[in-house]
């Protein structure tokens, strides 16, 4: 049985706009499941396009009329440290909340909660550091370039991580002056929402983050096909990203898309083998192994190959799923039924196309009747097969044996993802062949996933355009303008003077 919450969640979550709830009862009504135990927790009022429409206009005034774009930065700066501080007073809620709707296990959430307000933390400091240019080589002329907040952003985050990604978004889009709607995923909106109400006790303007509710293909839709959106950021999947940029390119909104993976984990001959073996357990199974950055193909050297895929297998088998609020718990359930149906079913289609089951495979009933599955390790005969090549997003491993380093990094880049990639080496050669031949856009040596704020994360090929970072967010959600003065009146030809 699930452990209580201590966070009583509401009945209904409904759309925040202009700086409070908006409390209307139109649109359809979506039952939010504790995929813990199967059960309804509370109904998501679904927005229409009305209602998109309506918190649209609010980011849009707010934007073109209100005080966030012209603020001084010091005083937008302590806006968003009086944000981080509310948010980490309330992390507790916060994380409770999140792991009731996600099922991601709490000592796991305590990690995202952290990162939450590190975010809000992060991004002020960047916007304070903008900087501008001068130029006064042409002679006789002084320009200067400035950047300006771009406008109003559609924020669209997933239900994998909704606090640290969907405060990942709304940071370093309203850091730099700018205005936002925000939806998350209709999975997974207790705590997304209390975040965004916590954000407005900390004298956030109203107006300046909006959030919307509901499907993608209703909600969605409508927020990227508005009219007053001047740019749209996208975390989710590689196949929903293609639409969303197709609907932005129609109106030549620009886009930040941060999508799937398939990434591949070395390990190596002389690899240190127990944190190795650590490692690619943490890379795969952390999460719940719902996570785009997932080593989900673990490639081993064939001279340690019997000993590792065993080892791996027996340690897969002994991982504890169960109760997301225990701190016993190593994994806990998918975050609904649909997609545990589609995990389940990659791993019938594995081993159709040849993979030797090695663990788990099947639902875990064991835990409950919420949406729990077995963690499951398969061993590949070819990474062509469907399961090599398609991003599972599940607690699946995908093992395969190869000869030498240059075979691993061509198996590496034999994807049409290129989001992150592990190696496992105590070689400095191999971590520099690795670093420079992947096709990927973040490489961990000898570490399982660690985020570099400072440092820009984004993927190669289908797993997105564009980069998350200091620079990177700046330069997608400011505009550059230039000015000229002379420093001197130049010469004009004097038309029509006859």
């Amino acid at each position: 049985m699930t452990t209580p919450s201590t966070a009583a969640p509401p009945d209904k979550v409904e759309s925040f706009i202009g700086g409070a709830w908006v409390g209307e009862t139109r649109g359809h009504c979506l039952e939010v499941l504790n995929p813990a135990t199967a059960q309804p927790v509370a109904l998501l009022q679904e927005a229409d396009p009305a209602e998109v429409h309506r918190a649209v206009i609010n980011a849009r005034q707010a934007f073109d009329a209100g005080p966030w774009p012209r603020m001084d930065i010091n005083d937008r700066k302590d806006i968003l440290y009086r944000i981080r501080d509310r948010l980490r007073a309330h992390a507790g809620e916060l994380a409770d909340l999140e792991v009731l709707n996600a099922g991601i296990p709490h000592h796991h959430v305590q990690g995202q909660v952290l990162r939450m307000t590190r975010n809000c933390e992060f991004f002020a400091e960047v916007a304070s550091t903008l900087r501008g240019e001068s130029y006064t080589q042409s002679a006789g002329f002084l320009t200067w370039v400035t950047r300006e907040p771009r406008g109003v952003a559609a924020l669209i985050s997933p239900w994998n991580a909704p606090l640290a990604l969907s405060s990942m978004r709304v940071a370093s889009c309203i850091a730099f002056g700018n205005t936002c709607v925000l939806k998350p995923s209709e999975y997974t909106p207790l705590a997304v929402a209390r975040m965004v109400e916590l954000m407005h006790e900390c004298g956030l303007p109203p107006g300046v983050v909006n959030l919307v509710n509901g499907r993608g293909s209703i909600t969605g839709e409508a927020l990227v096909s508005e009219p007053g959106i001047d740019m749209v950021a996208f975390t989710g999947g590689t196949d929903t990203g293609r639409r969303v940029m197709a609907s932005a390119a129609a109106r030549l909104k620009p886009s930040l898309l941060e999508l799937g993976g398939k990434s591949a984990n070395i390990i190596h001959e002389d690899a240190d083998l127990e944190r190795a073996l650590d490692g690619a357990l943490l890379g795969i199974f952390s999460n719940n192994g719902q996570q785009c950055l997932a080593g989900s193909r673990i490639l081993v050297q064939r001279r340690i190959a019997e000993d590792f895929i065993s080892r791996f297998a027996e340690r897969t088998r002994r991982i504890r799923v169960g109760d997301p609020m225990s701190p016993d718990t190593e994994v806990g359930p998918l975050c609904f039924q649909s997609h545990l149906e589609r995990v389940l079913g990659y791993v019938d289609l594995a081993r159709q196309e040849g993979c030797e089951l090695l663990a788990g495979g099947a639902r875990d009933w064991s835990a409950g009747a919420g949406f729990y599955m077995q963690p499951t390790a398969l061993l590949a005969p070819s990474n062509s097969l469907r399961a090599c090549q398609e991003e599972i997003f599940g607690p699946v491993a995908i093992l395969q044996v190869y000869d030498s380093l240059q075979e691993a990094i061509a198996l590496a880049n034999d994807s049409r993802f290129g989001l992150v990639c592990y190696l496992w080496s105590a070689s400095l050669d191999a971590a520099m062949q690795v670093s420079r031949s992947v096709r990927a856009g973040t490489i961990w040596i000898n570490t399982p996933m660690m985020r570099e704020l400072r440092a820009p994360f984004g993927g190669y090929k289908d797993s997105g355009i564009g980069r998350d970072g200091p620079q990177s967010s700046a330069e997608f959600f400011t505009e550059l303008k230039t000015t000229t003065v002379p420093l001197d009146p130049p010469p004009l030809r004097p038309l029509g003077r006859h």
